[in-house]
């Protein structure tokens, strides 16, 4: 059963996936689903020995394209709609022990071909406005698969967080004529204190007002929607700017840091979003120390407001010292 529900107090649906409670979790790694199938083995997702990257429908979706309408209608106040979407898995090696930190440029550089294919297929769906690329790594965020992956929702409507951060865009624009977040790159320029590491035509930084003491924000340098927009130069840059940071992360607490990673980009809504929507991935790491953890507690969850134990300043200044040592 795949519903939505619609909260009237914050405006937003709230998704309701019941057949979730029975998804495979934490398997041993010769059961693992995400693995190939090896002759005379358990049976995997992937029928085959080898493969470099593999996408495929999630068996236990928050969204379906066929979902039926809800028994339970609700009423004026607080309706119901079908849970109607797309969840795929988005497969990152056949190696059980690799991470995306791991793999080599050349194999991130076809992840983001990857990413931005279907973004497009899925975003042409006529019942699709928000293409969601993201990835959940570790236990720590609630991992249920441990084999690399990441995955993506193709929303019926456009996410919360995407478009209150559209809305201030388009705000900004009319006020101020630019684009929100390339003023706010440029300020990253300008000041340096958080920057982590500046390529070509893209850039990781520590943002001003980071929720997560270690959260790190991607641009392009150039503004554009979505990441299908990014030529080959752009993309080879991404892929190496990226692998920089998950280094980074790794060396930080000499572990592989458990993180969420984020794309926000244009709704394939069908309106105009140029020069509002701005391609940006964005990283929220739990860790707070090698061994603590950032929990969303009361405040976070119940009112909406993040305390944060250190400066922004501070733990760039830390991702930087990391940066030096994986180069080292």
């Amino acid at each position: 059963m795949n519903q939505l529900r619609w909260d009237p107090n914050l405006r937003e649906w709230v998704a309701y996936a019941t057949h979730r409670q029975d998804r495979t979790f934490l398997p041993p790694a010769e059961y693992c689903p995400l693995c190939p199938t090896k002759p005379g083995g358990f049976p995997t997702e992937v029928p085959r020995e080898h493969y470099d990257i593999v996408v495929f429908e999630n068996k236990f979706p928050s969204f379906s394209p066929d979902a039926a309408e809800p028994d339970e209608a609700g009423s004026s106040l607080a309706p119901t709609a079908p849970g109607r979407g797309v969840c795929e898995v988005v497969l990152y090696s056949d190696d059980h022990d690799a991470t995306l930190a791991g793999l080599s440029e050349r194999c991130i550089r076809n992840l983001i071909e990857v990413w931005a294919d279907r973004y497009m297929e899925l975003g042409a769906l006529d019942f699709v406005d928000y293409v969601f690329i993201f990835e959940n790594k570790g236990e720590a965020i609630g991992v249920t698969l441990r084999h690399p992956h990441g995955q993506i929702y193709a929303y019926p409507f456009i996410p919360p967080r995407p478009k209150r951060e559209l809305e201030s865009a388009r705000e900004y624009r009319e006020d101020h004529g630019g684009c929100l977040h390339c003023d706010l790159l440029s300020g990253e320029f300008s000041d340096g204190r958080r920057l982590v590491e500046k390529g070509e035509h893209f850039a990781a930084f520590v943002p001003f007002y980071a929720r997560f003491p270690y959260e790190v924000h991607l641009y392009a340098h150039r503004c554009m929607p979505c990441i299908a927009d990014l030529n080959g130069d752009e993309r080879r840059d991404l892929a190496r700017v990226l692998k920089r940071v998950l280094a980074v992360y790794d060396v930080l607490f000499d572990k592989s840091l458990p993180y969420m990673m984020v794309m926000h980009q244009a709704p394939t809504d069908g309106k105009d979003h140029e020069g509002v929507a701005h391609f940006h991935i964005e990283f929220y790491p739990v860790n707070r120390t090698a061994e603590k953890l950032k929990y969303l507690a009361g405040s976070e969850t119940g009112a909406g407001v993040f305390v944060v134990d250190d400066l922004p300043e501070a733990t760039a200044q830390k991702l930087r010292e990391a940066a030096v040592r994986t180069s080292t």
